[in-house]
């Protein structure tokens, strides 16, 4: 009798655990799933997402369910059942259903470091919220406030950090140029005094970005766990820059963070909370995204000499023109670089900095006889696109000039650094800018030698290595 009892809760136990693994492999869907495989019960595939490799192409997680399943795979991430695309029409079309079919959303470890919940991540993405925060981003980055004034305290910074750089034996890009960036954008969005607060800041959120691709784990020792903690440091810095501005309002200047005090007036969803996470988050999406492609387009130039030549011709053309030798790059000379966009775009491309870009299904979307369930992540591959053979020639070459004769259809689909539809990025100007501006400094008053590093990898986000370690030096006569 006691092991006929045993017997019986032993094969209950097998028999339900059975029928939860076989449900975690054929989730509930009303129609027929893309191709692909759930992986493991609550891990999903994880583990082989995380895998690096040691080439700027597709990653290999990517790439090989490519070729077995085709442009649509269902797989699970950190226990989220996910379609992945790279078919260019499915990506295009989805950017267009926002609000529609789709919505705004985030991985569960970017989740966590900005403080969105399920129920905060779906009031970010409304369109009222979106609408406001593109706005006042588009007011403060935008291509008005480039052309006002921006522009040319981007090219004093540039300017400054380039001239102390060249004082060095050498220096570690990524390092300098992700200081460089992340002073200069936290100056810009709430007045951010580097010189007083030191410098060490950027090198949190630059740790943090690595909590962006890791397990959520909160367990002492994990990639995760050290990530919160600077995560926390930086919150703080923010959170006490915006209690000193409200206790002396006469102190406002008119920054990004100050507009946001101001409009707490009339605005319910702006609290203290919610304002400190979207400053957190603007950081770590500009920075991050702008000093990882400024990083790669160095190691290709200092590779490429005849790109770097023509790089030299066109702004030194730009110096001759100048009536006034002295000033400043205008607007005008800034949209003038034919090339110097086509170096920018092809740095872009290749990076493909982002590992995916994500939305949710608000409804079940039916595509290629397919069906993808309400509440599924949907993953779009910008790699995918923009290091596709049958769109782009020797997709892993850098060749500046095959932007040249790009078409513009070709390019809106398979092109997509900043996103697409109306969450498109609003940095996107703000972003070829910057690097413009470096490139024109750069080029026109210093020689820049490669010593040692640059090795690529994907993790899936992108990477250097041991670092790329160059040399710049200043021109003479």
């Amino acid at each position: 009798m006691y092991w006929s009892v045993w017997l019986c809760v032993v094969s209950l136990f097998i028999a339900s655990i059975t029928h939860w693994v076989y449900k975690w492999r054929n989730p509930k869907c009303n129609g027929k799933l893309p191709p692909g495989s759930m992986g493991f019960p609550i891990i999903g595939e994880t583990i082989q997402f995380f895998i690096p490799s040691k080439s700027l192409d597709v990653s290999s997680f990517i790439k090989k369910r490519m070729k077995k399943y085709g442009p649509l795979f269902c797989t699970n991430l950190a226990g989220r059942p996910m379609v992945v695309s790279s078919d260019p029409d499915f990506n295009y079309y989805i950017f267009q259903q926002e609000g529609k079919l789709v919505e705004l959303w985030y991985m569960d470890s970017f989740a966590r470091l900005v403080d969105l919940d399920s129920t905060s991540q779906s009031i970010v993405a409304t369109g009222y919220v979106h609408k406001y925060l593109r706005h006042l981003a588009l007011a403060h980055f935008g291509t008005e406030a480039l052309k006002d004034g921006l522009l040319s305290k981007a090219e004093d910074m540039i300017r400054t950090r380039l001239h102390d750089w060249s004082k060095l034996p050498a220096l570690e890009f990524k390092t300098c140029v992700s200081s460089m960036i992340f002073d200069f954008t936290a100056t810009s969005l709430f007045n951010y005094d580097f010189k007083m607060k030191g410098a060490h800041f950027s090198e949190k959120f630059t740790n943090i970005i690595h909590a962006l691709i890791s397990i959520p784990l909160n367990i002492p020792g994990t990639t995760f766990h050290k990530c919160l903690k600077n995560q926390k440091e930086a919150i703080k810095l923010i959170r006490d820059v915006l209690k000193e501005k409200k206790a002396s309002p006469k102190s406002l200047k008119g920054d990004f963070l100050d507009q946001m005090i101001d409009d707490m007036k009339i605005e319910k969803f702006l609290t203290d909370d919610f304002i400190v996470y979207v400053v957190f988050g603007l950081l770590l999406a500009s920075f991050e995204t702008i000093s990882s492609t400024l990083t790669l387009a160095m190691k290709f130039l200092t590779e490429n000499p005849l790109v770097m030549q023509e790089l030299i011709e066109e702004h030194e053309a730009i110096l001759k023109n100048r009536e006034n030798p002295n000033s400043g790059i205008s607007w005008k000379e800034y949209k003038s670089m034919t090339f110097t966009h086509q170096v920018i775009n092809e740095a872009l491309r290749l990076a493909s900095v982002a590992p995916g870009i994500l939305r949710r299904a608000i409804k079940d979307i039916q595509v290629n006889g397919y069906t993808i369930p309400a509440g599924w992540t949907i993953m779009v591959v910008p790699a995918a696109l923009q290091l596709n053979p049958d769109t782009y020639v020797d997709p892993l070459t850098f060749n500046p000039w095959r932007w040249k004769d790009m078409g513009v259809g070709v390019a809106a689909k398979n092109f997509i650094p900043f996103g697409g539809g109306s969450r498109s990025c609003a940095g996107a100007e703000f972003t070829k800018v910057l690097m413009a501006t470096f490139f024109h400094v750069l080029v026109t008053n210093y020689r820049l030698t490669k010593i040692k590093g640059g090795q690529i990898a994907r993790t899936p986000a992108l990477t250097f290595g041991n670092g790329l370690h160059i040399n710049i030096s200043k021109k003479h006569g």
